[in-house]
């Protein structure tokens, strides 16, 4: 009688991974080196794991190649060791999936004009990955999204190849916990959550983290991740939303916000500070409270409370231009022709981070009214305003302003209204007011100026 050839064993691949993971040898692809992505390809190269960068902008790959550094959060000397060490390289190659042993995805997830979710960045991210694939893969979603998406858009296109989850790959979601600018919190001591779609998923992704995260934290889900993060920014939202409500209801009666807010957060016990400004920026907080809120929908629930604090950050750019138009008209002055200095346009203060940033409506808003703009930003040479007409819609057509060099005497006297919408630390405040002729401040970016303190307006 013939013996019967026995089949080989299936590999166990989670094992296989966690093995590369501790020798450092498992080769990672970060897919979009931008503020998430490239701070953690240096942090993986450092500890000595070959890292690919995978971007469409082929000029972010040619700077990450020649060793230069775009985002801050990022040290010069760190992302030049790890090039000319060979650790770490850029590509628009999307074929070189193939070689990673894990794949991690850092793609924006805007909303469209209409508020609702935009994913077209991960869909073509997970095609790509589809395409490419191999057994033994961890892919990683890092974008932040509404609860299901790993699931519900990234989990069938992958299974669609054939491979199982949990056995042959290993797939799940690890949100993002970046904070432009933040000196004592970074992407390696910054708490790690980890939700893999099986357990096995789950115990793979932990591994591969914890070799440069302090702390990770396992989820019973990648729903539980998402939604942890989406709680994260609408947390924030919502508490910045009330506070905004309050510079409102501050302004009608008389009163400074800021004096009271700082009154009020000397309580040391059950208050947080947060402070009003012109809107919200960055890529999370105006964003995410609309995908919660969209994803809610399918279950027959209004996120009122959540809905509502967006469209009270929403109205803040309106407001002040109405408050702008109310302190030029003491002037004896209209918003139309009156020349305008806005003083910052990033989200966030000393960061040259655009994203989402109240800067850019407010100086829309003031161009649509017919104000004469310039603008003042050490860290942004020149910016794209899209132009609305009157009924307030985008009308395809947009101009460029360019920053100007020096913020001198000149510049500033010569403007009927300096507008201070982010507060920039190296700007001369004293210099400012001293030679304007009024002065909104958005952003309490004056406090500490005693002299003619009549010029200046707050929000």
């Amino acid at each position: 009688m013939a013996l019967q050839a026995k089949s080989e064993p299936k590999p166990d691949y989670a094992k296989e991974l966690i093995a590369k993971f501790k020798n450092h040898s498992a080769v990672v692809a970060v897919v979009g080196i931008g503020y998430v992505g490239l701070p953690l390809a240096v942090e993986k190269a450092k500890v000595g794991f070959p890292v690919i960068g995978l971007d469409r902008n082929k000029e972010r790959v040619g700077m990450v190649n020649r060793g230069e550094n775009y985002i801050r959060d990022v040290k010069d000397e760190e992302l030049r060791k790890v090039v000319s060490e060979g650790k770490f390289r850029a590509s628009n190659d999307f074929s070189e999936l193939s070689k990673a042993d894990v794949i991690i995805i850092c793609v924006p997830t805007p909303l469209t004009i209409h508020k609702t979710p935009d994913l077209q960045y991960i869909e073509n991210v997970t095609e790509q990955i589809a395409e490419h694939m191999r057994p033994g893969q961890l892919v990683s979603l890092e974008s932040t999204t509404y609860p299901g998406t790993t699931e519900e858009v990234i989990l069938p296109k992958l299974a669609a190849t054939g491979l199982k989850v949990g056995e042959d790959f290993f797939l799940c979601h690890s949100p993002e916990r970046v904070d432009p600018g933040n000196k004592r919190y970074t992407t390696q001591n910054t708490n790690k959550l980890v939700g893999g779609v099986t357990k096995t998923c789950t115990e793979v992704a932990a591994a591969f983290y914890g070799e440069t995260i302090i702390k990770v934290i396992k989820c019973s889900s990648p729903a539980i991740a998402e939604m942890a993060k989406v709680f994260e920014n609408t947390y924030r939202a919502v508490n910045i939303a009330l506070v905004n409500e309050m510079a409102l209801l501050c302004d009608r009666m008389g009163i400074s916000v800021w004096e009271m807010l700082d009154a009020a957060f000397t309580k040391p016990f059950g208050i947080q500070p947060f402070y009003p400004g012109p809107g919200v920026g960055g890529h999370c907080i105006p964003v995410d409270p609309f995908y919660l809120a969209w994803k809610a929908r399918e279950y027959d629930f209004s996120t009122r409370f959540i809905e509502l604090a967006g469209e009270i950050n929403l109205s803040m750019p309106y407001f002040v231009v109405q408050k702008a138009q109310r302190i030029l008209g003491l002037y004896g002055k209209s918003l139309r022709g009156s020349k305008i200095l806005a003083l910052g346009v990033t989200y966030k203060a000393d960061l040259p981070d655009l994203r989402e940033s109240p800067a850019l409506k407010v100086i829309q808003l003031l161009i649509k009214e017919g104000c004469q703009v310039k603008y003042y930003d050490p860290y942004v040479s020149s910016i794209e305003i899209q132009l609305q007409d009157q009924a307030g819609h985008q009308n395809n057509q947009s101009i460029r302003l360019e920053s100007i060099h020096n913020l001198d005497s000149h510049e500033i006297s010569n403007a009927d209204l300096v507008l201070v919408l982010t507060g920039h630390s190296c700007v001369d405040y004293e210099l400012v007011v001293r030679a304007a002729s009024a002065v909104l401040d958005t952003r309490n970016a004056t406090s500490a100026v005693n002299d003619a303190r009549d010029k200046v307006r707050m929000l």
